[in-house]
């Protein structure tokens, strides 16, 4: 009998943090927003300006829609907690629907109580998609950087150079494509300073990110001070990309204003998302990339150039968020401000912790964050019974809750953050 026989079992239970966060959230939606919430009904229109054909008006009753609500939450937990005592985690589709079942509970509670007790259910959720975008490019950029083992804290510096240069060259050239090409330019100059630092000189990378953040931040401020501001009709009137709109498709209910009613950058988003899951998961580059990224000395051993692929993967992935970040002034504001991209660059590296490390995960982790920040913009303008100064950290809460909360024990690249100097 060998000594690891004589050994006992260990069960490692799951960790307790998901079904606690469960409980609490069953709890809130059941008494809260349930038995405590009020009776009036909440009304959802799902219908926007120049659909083809109406839809009926979605009338959900305040306080017995939350009790169901609850219910349906409160067994979700009940089984996490049964699923931990038997050494298994809860499946993701199932934290989803809590997730989901917790959202509308919270807007039925807020709209019945609220000033005006209906809303665009269709606007606020093409509104959370058009805020999102930046997110999904920032998350992109940062899948593709870590993947390849090299953590991108710099997102926010990337985001914030591709809006500046985006604004001062359309700007002066009178033309939004100029810009857009500009910001990818820009936000690969931020990377390539990421990438030389923390992989041929070897610094660490957090450092590096957020010193980058810093030095981004300062330089554009500076700019916009002694140059944007000096003369604001040449160097801060960008001219704005187009809203594309696909016949008849643009007209369905709810999904036409979403998937076929975009800007230039919000239709480059979609096929970005499926350019890089495509790329790294169907292509032999993606393999060499994720193999870099969980074993660089296999890696080399196979004749994989480790430090190459990561050079280039950081600095594609500037490109991304730039152009993610040409849409603040491209799209979505008439001018450049400083700090415009508001630590959206973070959200987005949080989206891809969230996302699991894969461009689809991260691209709806990003429609998560983008869908609260839009919702705490349309309650705060109807009125609610909650505070405005909680409704306006309502992104950043739900970004912590996300990923602190119901992400449990995620694992990135086994790499990530470790630089390879070839023996």
């Amino acid at each position: 009998m060998t000594a690891t026989t004589l050994q006992p079992a260990i069960n490692v239970l799951p960790s307790k943090k998901t079904p606690i966060i469960l409980t609490v959230i069953a709890v809130i939606t059941f008494f809260s927003f349930g038995l405590l919430g009020n009776d009036q009904a909440a009304h959802f229109t799902l219908n926007s300006a120049g659909d083809a054909f109406e839809l009926p008006e979605l009338v959900l009753p305040g306080r017995i829609t939350n009790i169901v609500f609850g219910v349906l939450l409160l067994a979700i937990a009940a089984y996490s907690w049964m699923q931990r005592k038997q050494g298994k985690a809860l499946a993701t589709w199932m934290i989803a629907v809590a997730a989901i079942l917790f959202v509308l509970g919270f807007l039925v509670w807020v709209v019945s109580g609220a000033n005006i007790n209906s809303i665009s259910l269709a606007s606020l959720l093409a509104g959370g998609v058009v805020l999102a975008v930046p997110l999904v490019f920032g998350s992109l950029s940062g899948v593709l950087s870590e993947r390849a083992g090299v953590v991108n804290i710099a997102i926010e510096g990337q985001l914030l150079g591709g809006a500046f240069t985006a604004a001062i060259v359309a700007s002066v050239t009178q033309n939004a494509f100029a810009g857009l090409i500009a910001a990818g330019l820009a936000g690969a100059v931020v990377s390539l300073v990421l990438a030389l630092f923390s992989i041929k000189y070897v610094v660490n990378q957090i450092i590096v990110g957020v010193v980058l953040n810093v030095l981004v931040s300062g330089i554009t401020g500076f700019l916009f001070t002694t140059v944007m501001q000096e003369d604001p009709e040449l160097f801060n009137s960008p001219v704005h990309l187009p809203v594309v709109e696909i016949p008849l498709l643009s007209a369905i209910p709810v999904i036409g204003p979403i998937l076929f009613k975009q800007s230039v950058i919000g239709y480059l988003m979609y096929l970005a998302v499926f350019l890089v899951w495509f790329g790294l998961f169907k292509t032999k580059w993606g393999l060499r990339v994720r193999a870099v990224g969980e074993h660089p000395k296999a890696a080399d051993t196979l004749g994989i150039k480790v430090n190459s692929i990561r050079f280039w993967n950081v600095t594609l992935g500037g490109i991304v968020a730039g152009i993610g970040g040409s849409f603040f002034t491209l799209v979505a504001i008439d001018s450049f401000t400083k700090e415009i991209s508001g630590g959206r660059g973070f959200i987005a590296l949080a989206a891809v912790i969230f996302g699991r490390w894969n461009p689809i995960g991260a691209f709806l982790a990003a429609l998560l964050f983008g869908f609260a920040d839009n919702l705490q913009v349309i309650l705060t303008i109807i009125g609610t019974p909650v505070p405005s100064q909680f409704m306006a950290m309502l992104p950043y809460l739900v970004t912590i809750f996300a990923v602190a909360g119901l992400v449990g024990r995620s694992r990135g690249p086994a790499a990530a953050g470790e630089p390879y100097v070839k023996e």
